[in-house]
């Protein structure tokens, strides 16, 4: 428990954006303590070793890094390396498939076929956006009409803000492989179809990350952010107190309390929630403020003897799955799966993704599974949203598993389960597995659905998208405004909010 009965602040879950908040209050003299339900902190940003007996130190939830600013690392002294992966993707189309690689762009544009224009056309607008949207992130909130004049190029306002995202890949590029390559950016962590504004904004969260769009690898798992983040807090002063679960949280508005499983109670001045709004609105005893959330994801960890064998005899399995391998993500395929998740249906094919840290980064494997030729794999399955699992979770997942399992193998050389280090280096966890270990309602990842990175109302101009409305609590995770992914963004916004502050 903590060692005082009140503090300045409290923060009330130890992910990494809880932890990031901590060190920045703690870095003005505020008193602080962070009170986490699990064993370690970290939430969805940590490591462990999956697989009993094998030293492979896996990403469990989050895996990559986009939009992290290199602010936060600098004024927090993180000792955090991002490493670049070789390739940007790959997709298998039959016995061939689509390279894409910055670093040999003749040979991507021979990829992309007669898309090749588009797509650069495409991405040359994203990269100019990025740019100019990016560093809004860490500053107060700006309307509507200041943040189109600040991004400088109405037809890019218009395709990314105000027309569905579907009508401008459609525009641009001809070829289902392609548009699904595309799509795929506005669907992660995000129930929803092509046609729908909301997949805009999961776009454009995805490919403005650091100024360029480009997601990284953390050199020794996604465990060393938030370790590094809560080794920050701590040299700062703050308090991290594991194991504890906090049942209510009472406010006036001045004062608060925080009252944990055990009935024991921690006064505060003001109260720092790394934990969904709705998770906020149940412990303050308020009103739902919104629908339920409803996560749309099976996340599998996989410790490989071998890279699976691919059909495709021009691309080694090395490069293939270096950055994102798509797997059945056509843009028809995706709008088809959608259609039957919503009307309550596994898909027939379940779009994938997979992602093998190992090969950016083998420092997560011990020394002799790096010699045996081992690696981890991350797959990512999307439209698989909760409803699908909450009448039979067992069988459901069951059903879930085996079909994604088919979906992969359906474009690989060989079945992915023979190349499995051991039939046990499996781990397969669906929305309701998430939202169990996490706290997210529903399993979603981003906490909520993502909004805007510009104010709605003009009540929350020159705001952080932190507040809510008790003077004295605020979101500090991944369901405030500009939260999603792994950021320290919200951390570092509730902390100025509360603070008074514009900058540290």
């Amino acid at each position: 428990m903590p060692t005082r009965n009140a503090y300045d602040a409290v923060v009330v879950g130890g992910g990494h954006n809880g932890l990031a908040c901590a060190a920045y209050l703690a870095g003005a003299g505020r008193s602080v303590v962070v009170l986490e339900r699990a064993a370690p902190v970290g939430g969805a940003v940590r490591s462990s070793r999956v697989f009993p007996g094998y030293d492979a130190n896996l990403s469990k939830y989050s895996y990559l890094v986009s939009l992290l600013p290199p602010l936060v690392i600098e004024e927090l002294g993180l000792d955090v390396q991002l490493r670049r992966r070789e390739v940007a993707s790959y997709t298998p189309v039959g016995d061939s498939g689509v390279l894409v690689d910055a670093a040999e762009p003749a040979a991507t544009r021979r990829s992309l076929g007669v898309d090749a224009d588009g797509f650069d056309e495409l991405y040359g607008m994203t990269a100019a956006v990025a740019q100019r949207v990016f560093p809004t992130l860490i500053e107060p909130l700006r309307d509507r009409d200041s943040f189109r004049r600040h991004l400088g190029d109405d037809a890019a306002w218009t395709a990314l803000i105000e027309r569905p995202i579907g009508e401008l890949i459609e525009k641009l590029l001809v070829d289902d492989t392609v548009r699904g390559i595309v799509l795929t950016d506005a669907l992660i962590g995000t129930f929803t179809h092509s046609h729908d504004l909301l997949a805009n904004r999961c776009f454009l969260y995805h490919v403005t990350g650091g100024g360029t769009g480009h997601w990284d690898v953390p050199v020794g798992g996604i465990g060393t952010v938030s370790a590094q983040l809560a080794t920050a807090a701590e040299r700062r002063g703050a308090e991290l107190v594991t194991g504890v679960e906090i049942t209510s949280i009472s406010t006036d508005g001045h004062c608060a309390t925080v009252t944990t499983s055990d009935g024991r109670t921690v006064a505060a001045r003001q109260v720092f929630a790394n934990v969904a709004p709705a998770v906020l609105d149940r412990l303050l005893g308020d009103s739902p403020g919104g629908p339920s959330p409803e996560g749309a994801q099976v996340k599998v960890n996989m410790l490989l003897s071998h890279l699976p064998a691919l059909r495709d005899r021009n691309v080694r399995p090395d490069r293939a799955f270096a950055g994102t391998f798509h797997v059945n993500e056509r843009y028809d395929q995706l709008e088809r799966a959608y259609r039957q998740a919503a009307a309550g249906e596994l898909p027939d094919v379940v779009p994938c993704e997979i992602y093998c840290h190992s090969l950016t980064d083998p420092s997560i494997l011990g020394p002799e599974l790096r010699a045996a030729g081992a690696h981890t794999m991350t797959l990512f399955a999307l439209h698989t949203p909760a409803r699908l699992f909450r009448h039979d979770p067992a069988a459901a997942l069951e059903r879930a598993t085996a079909a994604i399992l088919r979906s992969l193998d359906s474009v690989l050389a060989e079945p992915i389960e023979e190349c499995l280090l051991d039939p046990t280096c499996i781990e397969v966890m669906g929305p309701l597995e998430i939202e169990a270990d996490l706290g997210m309602p529903g399993g979603h990842i981003f906490h909520r659905d993502l909004a805007w990175p510009f104010a709605e109302s003009a009540a929350d101009v020159g705001r952080w998208g932190v507040e809510t409305r008790y003077r004295n609590v605020f979101v500090c995770g991944a369901g405030a405004r500009r939260g999603g992914g792994v950021s320290a963004i919200p951390g570092r916004n509730a902390a100025l909010a509360a603070l008074g502050k514009t900058s540290f």
